[in-house]
């Protein structure tokens, strides 16, 4: 049993509070939930008390040694700060998506995991959807022949209420920047979980339909992966009323399509097996036949989100504890996510291409707002 403390206690922390407490046959025994902290003491006791748990100050909920994990659930830019402080503080660490803004703020975290001896882990549920799941079998097993192409699309709406539910809200400091680093970098890491990792971007971004922020709405840019293979990204926030997040993963044998974190296609050519010359135009799908094997729990959080994946990587994270091994989504991971993502930024903002930087001095010199 592990036992944990969730610091942060707004939509995601309140998400994963819930999901900590609620009655599931897979997470009983596993894990629990000791106390939440927050900068805000009305609103953590709130929380407690839907959950049933303890409310503390950051803290208080550090120094309790019953607490053997904590969630980090704040503001993207003081990700790593809170989890170097549990870290030293004895406790594991599931850090809510980016780890942090910066590549070298990640760093210094991974740096400080490897020295307490504890486990550091990302949140990136849709590792951990059926459809996913499956596409990095059947990618990992040679089964699509040579990945050639990579398409990945987020076109979501965010609207102004959004934005000013919170003050750190499209901020570079402490958002890191906007529909990229905060909803597509779950994107771009599924795309380098399924293709490898991204060594190079050529990109654009803009702000054009939310005047208030700070930050970017759209993000278009073209990836290099370390395999050949090409790619492509579109992250926005401004496509109006929101649609859903697809990926493509494009090979000379087979092809897979994730649409809404569902599989939406799948081709895997037969031994002998020849395409009509000018292609199948989408035709020959074969997702049908894998479609009983992809049934997975359906239940939803009052917030709107699956249950499943994240509840999926507690157990793996419960695991690489007891196991003394890194999660799925171990520190590096999460680094290699904010390392495309600052590399686009940086394409967009010099009008080059642009290297990914998959090595980085633990030198952040930055200047952060006060979480």
């Amino acid at each position: 049993m592990l036992t944990f403390g969730v610091i942060g206690c707004g939509s995601i922390g309140g998400f994963l509070a819930r999901l900590l407490t609620r009655e599931d046959e897979v997470l009983a025994g596993r894990a629990r939930l000791a106390a939440v902290a927050g900068r805000d003491p009305v609103r953590a006791g709130a929380l407690a008390a839907e959950v049933g748990c303890d409310a503390a100050d950051v803290e208080g909920l550090l120094a309790r040694r019953d607490i053997d994990a904590v969630l980090v659930c704040t503001p993207s830019g003081t990700h790593a700060e809170l989890a170097e402080a549990a870290l030293r503080a004895g406790k594991h660490v599931l850090v809510e998506k980016p780890v942090d803004v910066t590549p070298q703020a990640a760093d210094r975290l991974i740096a400080v995991a490897r020295q307490a001896g504890r486990t550091l882990g990302v949140v990136s549920q849709h590792r951990f959807d059926p459809a996913a799941r499956l596409a990095r079998t059947v990618i990992e097993s040679g089964r699509v022949g040579r990945v050639t192409s990579v398409m990945t699309e987020l076109s979501w709406w965010r609207g102004p209420s959004y934005y000013a539910s919170g003050s750190w809200r499209g901020t570079p400091d402490l958002d890191g920047g906007g529909a990229l680093m905060n909803q597509a970098i779950h994107a771009v890491d599924l795309v380098q979980w399924l293709a490898g990792p991204v060594v190079e971007v050529a990109a654009h971004t803009a702000r054009l339909a939310h005047p208030g922020i700070e930050v970017e709405d759209v993000a278009t840019a073209s990836l290099r992966f370390a395999n050949g293979a090409l790619g492509t990204l579109l992250a926005t926030t401004a496509a109006y009323p929101g649609r859903t997040a697809r990926t493509a993963v494009n090979g000379d044998r087979g092809s897979v399509v994730i649409d809404d974190d569902r599989l939406a296609y799948l081709h895997l050519a037969a031994e002998g097996e020849d395409a009509p010359a000018y292609g199948a135009f989408g035709a020959a799908d074969q997702s049908a036949a894998y479609a009983a094997s992809l049934v997975g729990d359906g239940a939803r959080d009052v917030s709107g989100l699956l249950y499943q994946p994240h509840r999926d990587q507690l157990l793996d994270f419960c695991d690489a504890v007891r196991d003394g091994r890194p999660p799925l989504v171990d520190g590096s991971a999460g680094r290699q996510a904010v390392a495309v993502v600052t590399a686009v930024y940086a394409s967009a903002r010099t009008g080059r291409p642009q290297r990914v930087d998959s090595a980085v001095p633990a030198n952040d010199e930055r200047e952060r707002g006060t979480w």
